[in-house]
């Protein structure tokens, strides 16, 4: 049999280096790195340039002055000049798809990765250690290496290895965030901690004290860095296709759990009709692996393989058709790059041509003879079409030679059409063109129709044309979304001593621990013990030693000697408290307070497209070298409070001795001193 697509196949030596940091290479001068830099540095002018057109657009409002307002007027038009040109640089960024691909790929077609979405530093430590001290009782001071810890894994998720360790990096800090959102953000209250994003395609920030737009955005960039793994591997092995399949599934499959559990985002690259637009391209990038490992072993000229390739050509073609449908409608053509589109029509136009290509050689090579199975080509080539040109059957196709080729070679115009098509589009993208590889075989596909096309031409096939039905789509491997193996990493809560989450979260309220002397009554304490860790005191005696010194019923035993109890269960704390003598023993003891604080409005400081709020423009403009680690953002004070600021501490604003001592406040203590802090932020 004659080979009509070879495979391309290469020995692979790439060797990699080892990383700097298991899942995190902050130093790789790669080509990925040097984007992502280049990113970055993008993102900073381009909060630069909107800044000042905010100003400029206040000062408008503002004035009255008609000389001021021309003055105005010039600037403003300067300022959007030098926003477009940034932003069209930041689409070349996510148009450079080159620096991503394997390089061992001479014969495949570029796939498009996603860039990762950039953020400036945030400090938690002082938030943090407040927190502990007020709502915890606990000293702050005796978590600072935790909470450096929990600082340290954000900034290495900053740079993320393209790799499983990288994955799992991401993953890692995704899952501490959401055991650090129930120990440390209350319903109730915000923490005064801003994350700051850029948007992967504007480049335009978003400020927000919610901790879901940090979630939001580490599960995007895992969506991103799973493309980026799938565009890296080597599509000349079956391996490495089979890898790339998997990571562009599990890639689709992050961004669609993106999409369905953080709604409301404030940025255009996490809407819904972005993240769906994103899903689908990278099931058809999926499906184009499909396709090219179903080819790897190269593609034989027999008939039933060529029919077998032509429905999964037209599967690719069909999945690409609609990644286009949703690139261009609105608003989501206003932020994909061209770039994108035009590659989605491009391999649209490619794939129908190849399947063109496939069916027409399948007729013009192959006639029916005596010794092949009539029952089944007949049925194969009756599933590759849902109707049949007019005046035509696929057994009458299949005994007459005439029927054959004129059916074959309307299909070659297609495909050379098809071609033609996407060559034309090839030259319209200026990035396109610069990828040589897709020019060549662009080009080969069409030589290839043509020179097919010229083997069976003659003068009177003018006479007889007919219009080449549409191919049925069909595949025997369907890319789907895949559950990331990431969601199963297993993580240990950084803030585990702070006590079981169940009991020891932000949205529980508890009084301040209560020193407790017991002293045992004909070896009888008074109460017995239930439930798991932290232990609860039940069938309290009320005439009982330990009733008489303030213990109730219900009240949850937190240490018991200086030794920290809250993760021991009942037979643990059965065995400290068995041998207590008549000297008696001393514990503590905390009750659990009704929630009556109702859960606030979820208020964020946004900064987004040309609406700013004041807070988080000063927040913004804080550059990630000014942010010391000891940093932290207060309250605005006022006149009368002026005098005192100076008392105030740096390592935190509670009085240790106060906060231990003192039981909570009440509700309308409570909210009078948050409402201050609310009305100096917003």
């Amino acid at each position: 049999m004659d080979t009509i697509l070879s495979n391309g196949h290469k020995k692979n030596n790439m060797v990699e280096g080892g990383y700097f940091k298991k899942g995190c290479n902050p130093f790789a001068q790669t080509g990925r790195s040097k984007l992502q830099n280049e990113r970055a540095s993008l993102n900073q002018q381009i909060i630069k340039e909107m800044r000042m057109r905010a100003g400029a657009e206040n000062l408008l409002r503002a004035t009255t002055n008609n000389k001021v307002r021309e003055m105005v007027v010039l600037e403003l038009s300067y300022v959007n000049s030098n926003l477009q040109l940034l932003m069209e640089h930041l689409e070349g960024l996510n148009s450079s798809v080159e620096v991503y691909q394997n390089v061992e790929e001479t014969s495949s077609l570029p796939l498009i990765p996603m860039g990762l979405k950039e953020t400036k530093a945030a400090d938690f430590a002082v938030p943090f250690k407040d927190f502990i001290l007020e709502h915890y009782s606990e000293d702050g001071s005796n978590y600072e290496d935790t909470i450096a810890d929990l600082m340290d894994l954000r900034q290495a998720c900053r740079t993320p290895s393209r790799s499983d360790a990288g994955i799992d990096l991401l993953s890692s800090y995704f899952s501490q965030l959401s055991f650090v959102e129930n120990r440390f953000f209350p319903p109730s209250r915000q923490m005064g901690i801003f994350f700051t994003w850029y948007d992967s395609f504007t480049g335009v920030p978003v400020c927000q004290q919610n901790i879901a737009l940090e979630k939001a955005s580490i599960l995007f960039n895992t969506g991103a860095l799973y493309t980026q793994i799938a565009t890296r591997c080597n599509r000349q092995n079956q391996s490495g296709l089979e890898s790339a399949i998997d990571a562009f599934q599990k890639a689709a499959g992050t961004l669609n759990h993106l999409k369905e559990t953080f709604t409301h985002t404030p940025s255009y690259d996490m809407s819904p009709a972005m993240l769906n637009m994103l899903t689908r391209m990278m099931l058809a990038q999926a499906q184009e692996c499909v396709f090219d490992k179903i080819a790897l072993p190269g593609i034989k000229n027999e008939y039933f393989c060529l029919c077998r390739m032509a429905q999964e050509a037209a599967k690719v073609c069909d999945v690409y058709s609609v990644v286009y449908q949703s690139m261009i409608q609105t608003p989501v053509k206003d932020h994909v790059p061209f770039f994108w589109s035009a590659m989605a029509q491009v391999k649209t136009n490619h794939y129908r041509a190849l399947a063109h290509y496939f069916v027409a050689t399948a007729l013009l090579d192959h006639e029916l003879c005596p010794n092949d199975d009539e029952d089944k080509q007949e049925k194969a080539l009756s599933q590759l079409y849902d109707s049949m040109p007019d005046g035509m059957s696929p057994l009458k196709i299949l005994k007459s030679k005439d029927d054959r080729k004129h059916l074959g070679k309307a299909h070659l115009r297609k495909a050379i059409l098809d071609h033609e098509e996407a060559l034309r589009i090839h030259n319209l993208c200026r990035q396109v063109k610069k990828l040589d590889v897709l020019q060549e075989i662009l080009q080969a596909g069409h030589k290839r129709s043509l020179n097919k096309y010229s083997e069976f031409n003659s003068e009177n096939d003018f006479v007889d044309f007919i219009e080449a039905p549409q191919i049925i789509a069909k595949t025997e491997q369907k890319a789907e979304m895949a559950e990331p193996s990431s969601s199963k990493v297993k993580v240990t809560d950084f803030f585990q001593k702070l006590g079981p989450l169940a009991l020891f979260s932000a949205k529980q309220r508890w009084t301040a621990p209560r020193g407790v002397h017991i002293t045992p009554q004909e070896g009888d304490l008074g109460f017995t013990l239930k439930g798991d860790a932290p232990v609860q005191i039940q069938s309290l005696d009320p005439l009982s030693p330990a009733a008489i010194e303030g213990v109730k019923e219900g009240d949850y035993i937190v240490s018991i000697q200086d030794t920290d109890c809250k993760w021991l269960g009942v037979s643990e704390v059965m065995k400290m408290l068995k041998n207590v003598g008549d000297e008696g023993v001393d514990i503590q003891v905390i009750s659990l307070m009704e929630n009556t604080v109702s859960s606030m409005p979820n208020k964020s400081a946004t900064y987004c497209g040309g609406l700013p709020k004041t807070y988080s423009m000063i927040c913004l403009a804080m550059d990630d070298d000014k942010i010391g680690k000891t940093r932290k953002v207060t309250k605005k004070l006022s006149f009368l409070s002026w005098g005192n600021k100076n008392k105030q501490k740096t390592a935190s604003t509670i009085s240790p001795s106060s906060a231990v001592t003192r039981t909570l406040p009440s509700k309308n203590r409570l909210s009078t001193a948050f409402s201050n802090t609310d009305s100096s932020l917003y």
